[in-house]
């Protein structure tokens, strides 16, 4: 882009916000739109070995001191007694409501993967894959705007994410996935083996950051002969998003553009009987037609161009 360019306007649905990684606890930050259902909140950290007290994350409803915020939500595990447990309440106008309380969470001394998913009516939380609770909301949902982070945790990453928009993969939210944090395997070019090929209701996950100067963005998947029944390319030249056949003739996809310098993305790729379903950001945008048995002889998914990879997964 030249300097002065305007950026053709997003929808919001279509943002994202970019992850945050080892931010320094305490640690508060603008939730960008604020929170409503479909959104997930992921925290990504360790407790450490000799914590001896509690952390917690707060779902706030402002940013200020004094008066105290509303917290919509409060997410309190305490592993300082014998029997660790979680505690979820709500603040609201100064005082605590009544109080409910999880037990068996023993995270100290380990990594853990907490995810946060915002429904209609309530949110529910899974611990490393597995879900935990599920807490109904007593102030709406659409008044929190803030995220806090304290207490005895190591905090790796923060991500800010859509729920899965695929009926068929809701059974395994593919989104629940890390990031990984400098690994050499999310260099680019990056190469991501499929050992066994795509078989329905299998999901792709690829999530990444936009760098300053962008070229392109291609996402192919390839046999063993190194064909690419299936290519997926941003052009930051045209702004355009297309599927490119093998023969390289172009098919536009139907969307605002989003690959602009600094901009976080998630691409997900649904295998489904005769093809693949694409999403981006949490929006569906359709499929592309591959035959089942061509699916089956992918053996690599390869990434390249002007991107950061924070997560490659299959």
């Amino acid at each position: 882009m030249s300097p002065g360019e305007k950026l053709d306007p997003i929808p919001d649905s279509f943002i994202l916000q970019p992850p945050v990684f080892h931010p320094v606890v305490p640690y508060v930050t603008t939730i960008f739109g604020g929170l409503h259902a479909g959104k997930m909140v992921m925290l990504q950290g360790v407790v450490p070995l000799d914590a001896h007290s509690r952390f917690q994350v707060d779902f706030q409803c402002g940013c200020s001191l004094c008066p105290r915020p509303d917290i919509a939500f409060h997410f309190n595990p305490r592993f300082h007694t014998t029997k660790p447990h979680v505690i979820c309440n709500t603040l609201h106008g100064g005082r605590w409501q009544r109080e409910a309380r999880w037990p068996h969470l023993a995270l100290r001394g380990s990594s853990f993967l907490i995810l946060f998913l915002f429904g209609n009516e309530e949110v529910k939380v899974s611990v490393n894959g597995q879900h935990f609770l599920h807490f109904r909301y007593r102030l709406p949902l659409s008044h929190v705007d803030t995220l806090g982070i304290f207490g005895d945790i190591l905090v790796e990453a923060v991500g800010f994410l859509n729920i899965n928009p695929f009926v068929e993969g809701s059974r395994e939210y593919p989104a629940g996935h890390p990031f990984l944090l400098m690994s050499p395997r999310l260099e680019v070019p990056c190469s991501h083996a499929l050992p066994q090929g795509l078989w329905p209701g299998q999901v792709i996950i690829v999530r990444a950051l936009v760098l300053q100067e962008p070229k392109h963005f291609t996402l192919s998947l390839r046999d063993q002969a190194s064909r690419a029944p299936v290519t997926l390319r941003a052009s930051f030249t045209d702004r355009t998003l297309a599927w490119i056949s093998p023969w390289g003739q172009k098919k536009l996809i139907s969307a605002p553009f989003l690959f602009y310098p600094r901009r976080f993305f998630e691409v997900l790729l649904l295998c489904q009987e005769g093809g693949l379903k694409l999403a981006l950001n949490g929006q569906g945008l359709g499929a592309t037609s591959v035959n089942q048995q061509a699916l089956e002889q992918l053996r690599e998914l390869r990434i390249s161009g002007s991107v950061r990879l924070y997560c490659v997964h299959s």
